[in-house]
């Protein structure tokens, strides 16, 4: 790891609870802290709260689904620069294009590894201290 993810604020915003948990549970390992949250409804008073530096946003959810949740979040000049993550099961193309439209900053499929979490946090880091 080169970047230090020691006292990053994290958001992960999933309807399911054992990615919430395993995503929390490496993230806390390696000194960030987690704001976990079950849907976009549930995360945007949350976003508003914390101020996350980071968030993970999965696409398929009830009420507010990640496209939506991230366009939201983009929309928002506070937070227009905060690096959004969308995870989802599907590998698609149109996915990713989708993610890309709304705003998102990458694309992970899950299930990922830890080295695919974390290396997606680096890189999120090292283009915000880049820029």
């Amino acid at each position: 790891m080169t970047a230090n993810l020691d006292k990053l604020k994290i958001m992960v915003i999933d309807d399911s609870k054992t990615i919430r948990r395993t995503a929390e549970t490496l993230l806390q390992k390696e000194g960030c802290t987690v704001i976990t949250a079950i849907d976009g409804f549930d995360a945007l008073a949350k976003i508003a709260d914390n101020k996350p530096d980071l968030i993970f946003v999965d696409i398929m959810m009830p009420r507010l689904d990640g496209y939506q949740t991230c366009a939201l979040v983009k929309n928002n000049s506070e937070f227009k620069s905060t690096p959004v993550i969308m995870l989802s099961s599907k590998d698609g193309l149109f996915d990713k294009a989708k993610g890309r439209i709304v705003g998102s900053d990458q694309y992970l499929t899950k299930p990922f590894s830890k080295n695919e979490l974390l290396g997606a946090i680096e890189a999120q880091v090292e283009l915000k201290q880049a820029s």
